[in-house]
């Protein structure tokens, strides 16, 4: 008798329905055809042990299964469950005439317990979009599952339950997940406040610039400044996420395994900090299994890189087209897929080796030489595509002891989230820009154009400093959010002047202004 089951696979961050078809024959042979990888060829000493574990006899028998499409290779042990009951239904332990209903996928242990797998959201997605009307899942992953509308998600223990289930024998109720609520009541997170940060008022504004308009920024200053402190607290005044950012965020998590038992959609942004020894495939994504890389666990959020100058030069250089195209490409001899990766690049570094230089009390033990060398550790190209370059100074001693209270991060995320609502006005019409941080250039002259005297500063700090014609749509940019929190329609001069000053990084200058 010939069955057939519907379960999904993944690739990217996409899903797309396999069909296991089941044929339980005269013989002995177990076959399973349809590019199987060797975690699904062994799924058979799996299945076996799972289903006699469950209680039911197993049909030595010829049993062939075909995954179809079968040009394409299917990886993981996600298909186990499926098979499985595609085994049961071909020989008949199954009467169910809604079988193709359902979508089914999970891992098997010895025992028949069902185990949890990778990339259950965009299957749920891919579900209801190809009409599933029903899926079985572990129930480790049904409520990842449930966020997803219109279909009907059953977390399952094990094998027994998932046959009881198709069987009509189990008054199992569906996994029922409020979505809106859910979302809204775990939204208001506890992170670190800048409360907490004492002085450095112009770096602040800086980092309230970069959250406004979603601008990468780097910090640069001796050590015990506090540029990690702060860019740990970058989250509690970012705008929160919102309901599509959120279930795109939490598709990612998903394919990677990153997702605890019993999650739903992520409510926050991410905040990924990879260390300097990270390596070019693990910051990127891809690998003989394909992988979202930290970039693309950053979309959405922040990728804090820590020490910048101590990241290897080949691992810096794959930043530059993601930054700009806010995707990233993998592109192997088996296989080409595509992760998103629209990230906020946070970055410090000390100024020089001993990270004393430009210290107003400590003296630099370093060499011009070795200054210029440790800053060539970062390229022309990519510094020039960091729209806000910060320097640091130590906080003063009567700063850190005064008892005054600081400005909490909520309010200074109240003038971000206000910003924000103004661009998503703005942008309304435009496909994929959300933040000023994504304008083009044709939008830059629409929305970021400055009158005759704000484009006279600028012309004279280009010249001044050398800057390359990227470096004047990023000023321009972040000119616009500038505005965009003084409640500005238009950019002004002073709006110009502040964003020149957050260049002060640039190759020609610096050394000069620091």
């Amino acid at each position: 008798m010939l069955a057939k089951i519907y379960s999904a696979a993944v690739h990217g961050i996409e899903a797309f329905v396999v069909t296991i078809e089941t044929v339980v024959d005269k013989g002995t042979l177990f076959t399973i055809v349809g590019l199987p990888d060797t975690a699904v060829k062994e799924s058979y000493t799996r299945i076996v042990s799972a289903i006699k574990e469950s209680g039911v006899t197993y049909p030595h028998r010829r049993i062939t299964i075909n995954l179809a499409p079968a040009d394409v290779k299917k990886e993981g042990a996600g298909f186990d469950l499926p098979m499985a009951l595609g085994i049961l239904a071909a020989n008949e332990n199954i009467q169910n005439p809604e079988l193709a209903s359902y979508m089914i996928a999970g891992e098997l242990s010895l025992d028949g317990t069902v185990l949890p797998v990778r990339g259950v959201l965009p299957m749920a997605v891919k579900a209801r979009q190809a009409g599933f009307r029903r899926m079985i899942v572990p129930a480790a992953n049904a409520t990842e599952a449930a966020v997803v509308n219109d279909v009907e998600v059953y977390g399952v223990e094990n094998l027994a339950e998932a046959l009881d289930l198709l069987n009509g024998k189990s008054d199992m109720k569906p996994t029922v997940v409020d979505t809106r609520r859910e979302f809204m009541l775990n939204a208001a997170g506890t992170a670190p406040d800048f409360a907490d940060v004492k002085g450095q008022h112009a770096v602040k504004r800086a980092f309230e610039v970069a959250c406004a308009g979603g601008h990468n920024i780097l910090l640069i200053g001796p050590p015990g400044s506090g540029k990690s402190m702060m860019a740990k607290r970058l989250p509690s005044i970012m705008p929160p996420l919102n309901l599509h950012e959120a279930l795109e965020t939490t598709k990612i998590h998903s394919v990677a395994g990153k997702l605890g038992r019993g999650s739903m959609l992520m409510t926050r942004r991410p905040f990924r900090a990879p260390h300097h020894t990270v390596s070019p495939v693990a910051l990127v994504g891809g690998g003989a299994t394909p992988q979202p890389g930290e970039i693309s666990l950053a979309h959405n959020g922040v990728l804090f890189l820590d020490e910048f100058p101590e990241f290897p030069r080949t691992v810096l250089e794959v930043l530059r087209q993601p930054i700009e195209d806010r995707v990233i490409t993998i592109s192997r001899a088996r296989y080409t897929v595509d992760y998103p990766a629209s990230f906020m690049l946070v970055a410090s570094m000390n100024p020089c080796p001993c990270g004393y230089y430009g210290h107003p009390s400590k003296p630099c033990t370093c060499g011009a030489a070795q200054v210029q060398r440790y800053m060539s550790r970062i390229s022309g190209p990519l510094l020039d595509r960091i729209d806000i370059q910060v320097e640091i100074q130590p906080v003063e001693f009567s700063e850190i002891a005064s008892t005054a209270p600081e400005e909490p991060g909520k309010a200074i995320r109240e003038r971000v989230m206000k910003a924000r609502a103004v661009q998503q006005e703005r942008f309304k019409d435009e496909t994929g820009i959300y933040c000023n941080a994504q304008m083009s250039s044709r939008m830059l002259r629409q929305y970021a154009w400055p009158d005759a005297d704000g484009l006279e500063k600028l012309r004279l700090a280009m010249e001044r400093h050398n800057m390359s014609a990227r470096a004047f749509d990023r000023i321009l940019r972040v000119a616009r959010t500038i505005a965009d929190l003084d409640a500005s329609r238009d950019v002004m001069p002073r709006h110009i002047a502040e964003a020149i000053g957050y260049r002060s990084l640039d190759r020609a200058s610096y050394g000069k202004t620091f």
